[in-house]
């Protein structure tokens, strides 16, 4: 960790953001002054009376220097092309094709974004169309310990599902493709940003894994019509099940046999919906959310949660791993984390809350150096007696669309920790329909001038005039996150200081957001009713 980062910690504890902020030096969004020479220093430690006692050998002169640098204000700030530039880079956009002038899907498209606060982003989206049965399948994957697991789920997760949605004749139809060389029937259309990419060297790891479950999919034929809640159930658990076998086998390719294990011991949440027509399934596993947009009949908006958190939030969940564990009532949870280490009570990946303890060690000795280097690895949880804690089965919940259901928000949370759903169903249903609601603008108990509410009012104009500037639903509503002020306006400045923290910073303010907003088609949803 560099000097000037550990320097600023206690700047950070008393939130003086825009000190921070205004003393980073910038260029092309690299920062220029924050780096130390000093890698192999030791941390700093905090005296009593405040000040920093360090194992630094530096000159006092440069000392003095460095502090006169953290402490001195120099203002800086992104230009709004700048802003825009950072806030656009991962945005992506898809509309439905027409036939004969007309939209026949109950979607009519979806926007998405990123906008990263781990360097690299932790954080996966998916969207895909499904060829060989009906619907659309979109998700979003929040990464921990790294992102090797949430990104072969967002590869994998979706073929599994798709898999398990298909006929016996389908499946038996690829299967004899497979076994006379002939070319496969697409499955799955993507619809990806150039920045969402595949592991071209996994792929055929992955492919035989997949082979595998329509087999046995073939084999325990029941004859009866798939039901896309148990479809999705399967797929998650299954997907979860390969990650585990196939880093245990291990694989005789170097670099595949270590990226198999950083997908394992790497962890993963995931929110995915399905939607074929007015039925509408949203499968979750963690804290990832699915929110639906409701429109009333007086034009207000309403939100519609989709999904539950699986966290110390949900007093069922914890209920639930103490009675998986009922030896291990007190220690099961603990500072609301399973163990007193994980936030997420449901995951795929993360085999050190899965794995007994001798299949952790045994793998990790006979793996690569780079694992059994790896202090996170080796490490085993505490008060760990009774294994699985985790598990990747996701809860689903079901809704049939309605032609007042105008759109279905999916996010990491990133977003979540920042806005209250409310807020966020009014500003995209805003930005949609393109007609605001004002309500009285609130000061939240602050002491108000006139002339300070005149500015509010002038703000309020202004934003509601340059609404348009974003042509995405998703950055519009990352803009929200990031900029709001306490009065629930977008402050250019409060935003250019929060996309001008280094790496180093950024992690302590924000998670990583990813975002997909889907618009709905009320005329073909009306038609179904």
């Amino acid at each position: 960790m560099s000097v000037p980062t550990q320097l600023l910690f206690p700047l950070i504890r008393n939130c003086e953001l825009g000190r921070i902020c205004s003393s980073v030096c910038y260029c092309h969004h690299k920062p220029l002054c924050c780096r130390s020479s000093y890698s192999s220093a030791k941390p700093l430690r905090c005296g009593a009376d405040g000040t920093f006692a360090s194992a630094f050998r530096r000159p006092r002169d440069q000392c003095f220097q460095l502090r006169q640098y953290v402490t001195t204000p120099q203002r800086f700030y992104l230009t709004p092309p700048q802003v825009n530039s950072i806030l656009k880079a991962n945005e992506y956009s898809f509309k439905v094709p027409e036939f004969d002038g007309k939209n026949i899907s109950s979607i009519l498209g979806f926007d998405s974004n990123q906008l990263p606060a781990n360097a690299p982003i932790e954080d996966r989206r998916s969207a895909a169309t499904c060829l060989q049965t009906r619907g659309m399948l979109l998700g979003v994957f929040d990464g921990h310990a790294g992102c090797a697991c949430a990104q072969a789920v967002s590869e994998r997760l979706f073929y599994y599902i798709a898999v398990s949605l298909l006929p016996q004749e389908t499946l038996l139809e690829i299967e004899q493709a497979v076994e006379s060389g002939r070319a496969l029937l697409p499955i799955l259309q993507w619809h990806k940003h150039p920045n969402d990419y595949f592991s071209k060297e996994a792929s055929k790891l992955y492919f035989n894994s997949l082979r595998t479950y329509w087999q046995e999919l073939i084999d325990l034929n029941t004859g009866e019509t798939t039901d896309v809640k148990e479809a999705l159930i399967n797929s998650f658990k299954r997907l979860d099940n390969d990650l585990s076998l196939e880093a245990q086998v291990g694989d005789p390719n170097s670099f595949l046999n270590y990226w198999v294990l950083r997908v394992a011991f790497s962890g993963a949440t995931a929110c995915v919906a399905h939607v074929d027509g007015v039925d509408l399934h949203v499968a979750n596993t963690g804290d990832s959310r699915a929110l639906l947009g409701v429109q009333e009949e007086d034009g207000s908006w309403s939100a519609v949660t989709m999904s539950h958190d699986h966290n110390a939030q949900n007093e069922s969940e914890i209920q639930r791993l103490k009675s998986e564990h009922p030896k291990e009532e007190k220690t099961v949870v603990k500072q609301d984390r399973l163990l007193g280490l994980l936030m997420p009570f449901r995951a795929f990946g993360d085999v050190k809350f899965k794995w007994s303890i001798d299949l952790q060690k045994r793998v990790i000795e006979s793996g690569p150096d780079q694992l059994n280097d790896n202090e996170y690895t080796k490490f085993i949880p505490p008060n760990y007696h009774t294994p699985p804690y985790l598990s990747a089965e996701p809860e689903v919940i079901y809704h049939r669309l309605r032609p007042k259901d105008k759109f279905l928000i999916l996010a990491t949370d990133g977003l979540w920790e920042t806005m209250h759903r409310q807020d966020i169903v009014r500003i995209v249903g805003e930005y949609l329909t393109g007609v605001h609601h004002q309500q009285p603008i609130a000061v939240g108990g602050y002491k108000v001038t006139l002339g300070q509410m005149q500015g509010l009012l002038m703000e309020r104009r202004a934003r509601i005039s340059s609404v348009f500037e974003d042509q995405n639903a998703a950055t519009h509503l990352i803009r929200h996150a990031v900029g709001n002020n306490e009065f629930g306006a977008v402050d250019h400045e409060r935003l250019s200081k929060m996309l001008s923290l280094p790496e180093e910073l950024a992690r302590m303010y924000r998670d990583d957001i990813t975002i997909i907003v889907v618009q709905f088609n009320s005329h073909v949803i009306g038609a179904y009713q």
